[in-house]
Order: C-alpha cells, then sequence, then structure tokens
C-alpha cells in the first residue's frame, strides 16, 4: 500500500495530464490552453491529496485547489449565461478516465480487488466534492448575478429627466410589475423629493405592459407625491391602458393626461 502512495506521487504530473486528455477525448471537447493548464495543475494536487490520503477512511476534506477551480468553473460557465450542465456533462467521463488509471495502478501492483476498490472509492469522494461545489457555487452566483442585472434594469426603467427648474420627466419603460412600482416607490420619488420640483410628467410612451398593475402603480405615484406637493402629469397613455385603470376601478381623474411630453410642457408653458 505505501507502494500506491509513492507511485501516485511520483507520477502526478503525468497523470493528471492523462485524466485532461483522456476526458477531453471521451468528450470530444476543446478547450483553451490556460483552461487545460489550469486543470493539469489541479489535478496534480488532486493526485498528490489522493496519494496523503488514500487510506484515510473517516477523511472528508479536499485539495482547496480542487474547490477553487470548481468554483471557477462555475463563475465563468454564470457569468456567460451558460447552463451548468455544460460542465456536469465532464463529470462522467473524467471519473472513467480515474476508474481506468487506478484500476491500471492496481494491476501493476498486484493490488487485491478489495485494496482497488477502496482507491476508487476515495476518487468517487473528491469527484462528488468538487461536483457538489460546482453545481451549488453555480446557484449562488447565477442568483446574485440575476439579481444584480434585475436592479440595473430596474434603475433604467424609470429614470429622471430634468427639464426646467421646477419640471422632471420620469419615463416609465418596460414591463411595469411590483418590482418596477417599489423601485419607484422606494428610490425615484425620494430622489424628486430632494429636488424641490413642482411637477412631474410620468410618461408611459415606452410601457410595454398592459395590466391592471399599471392603474395601480399611477393611483399609487399620483397619491404618493401629491402628499408632497408635486403634481402629477401623465402622458402615453394608450386607449387600451386607460381601459384597464377605468376597469380597475382606479381614480385618477385628478390626474392630467396628455398625449405627449411635448404636449405637456406646452401646457405648463
Amino acid at each position: 500500500m505505501t507502494e500506491v502512495n509513492r507511485y501516485i506521487s511520483k507520477h502526478a504530473d503525468s497523470l493528471a495530464v492523462e485524466v485532461v486528455e483522456s476526458a477531453m477525448s471521451k468528450m470530444q471537447l476543446d478547450i483553451s490552453g490556460w483552461e487545460k493548464e489550469q486543470a493539469i495543475k489541479m489535478y496534480v494536487e488532486v493526485f498528490s491529496f489522493l496519494g496523503e490520503y488514500l487510506f484515510v477512511d473517516d477523511c472528508e476534506k479536499a485539495p482547496e485547489a480542487l474547490l477553487e477551480w470548481s468554483k471557477k468553473n462555475s463563475e465563468m460557465q454564470a457569468m456567460s449565461g451558460g447552463d451548468i450542465n455544460e460542465i456536469l456533462v465532464r463529470y462522467p467521463p473524467t471519473r472513467e478516465v480515474f476508474i481506468e488509471i487506478i484500476t491500471r495502478i492496481s494491476i501493476e501492483l498486484n493490488l487485491s480487488v478489495a485494496e482497488n476498490a477502496a482507491i476508487i472509492k476515495h476518487v468517487n469522494k473528491l469527484l462528488d466534492i468538487s461536483l457538489n461545489e460546482t453545481f451549488y457555487s453555480y446557484i449562488r452566483l447565477s442568483n446574485q448575478y440575476k439579481a444584480d442585472k434585475e436592479s440595473e434594469l430596474l434603475k433604467l426603467s424609470a429614470p429622471i429627466v430634468p427639464v426646467l427648474n421646477d419640471i422632471v420627466i420620469v419615463p416609465i419603460i418596460g414591463y411595469i410589475n411590483s418590482n418596477v412600482a417599489r423601485h419607484v416607490l422606494d428610490n425615484v420619488i425620494p430622489k424628486i423629493a430632494e429636488m424641490e420640483v413642482n411637477y412631474v410628467i410620468a410618461d408611459f410612451s415606452g410601457a410595454l405592459t398592459l395590466n391592471t398593475e399599471i392603474a395601480a402603480f399611477l393611483h399609487q405615484l399620483a397619491q404618493t407625491l401629491s402628499l408632497m406637493g408635486v403634481q402629477v402629469i401623465t402622458t402615453g397613455l394608450r386607449a387600451d391602458i386607460v381601459q384597464s385603470i377605468v376597469n380597475g376601478g382606479m381614480e385618477i381623474r385628478t390626474v392630467r393626461s396628455f398625449a405627449t411630453v411635448k404636449q405637456a410642457l406646452e401646457n405648463l408653458g
């Protein structure tokens, strides 16, 4: 058994190259030179670790390089918008290559079937740790990336455009939902309050949704700003949106409305 540890540690470099190249061949995978180099470097550490902890039955550790490599793979996939399955499909052929290598070493060193099985058990444990780290890191990073992207889109959905000292335009762009409404109420309105304006032109010509959420949003927007002494003027409300407002039973007769921003500005003099 000492010979096994010695063999794996001595041939860690060549075994790492064999794992990467054989797995790539099985999957007919073409990766960049940098990615291949990183994978080989990681597997060198895996084999070194395997030689050290090969027969420690209760060892739940994993080489730090394996965990970092798993996280980096997840990060690259999440940031590019790729599917996690593109990474997960690499594990079965990699596992197969490992088993072939371990079996070859076992035959060469005259190990018993039980000893060969023990080594394969440790290899599977390491690969399972990497697989779990890859999957959960991807989920965590994807959720974070999605949240950051949604936050950026929210900022673009209702920008504040000053046009005169006491007038600002707030173009409502895209799909109006509860997240957009909350963003406007929590972030846009406080900024408007700091600007000390008298009129807010809420332009809905860029709104894509046609449902009662627009009616509720407009009603709440008008009420909140009126309490601050700011008058809301709407523009770009299409006939179908107006119908949704009427059907929703919202009372917005106090809100002046014009077809275009140009007409609203001309009316305000």
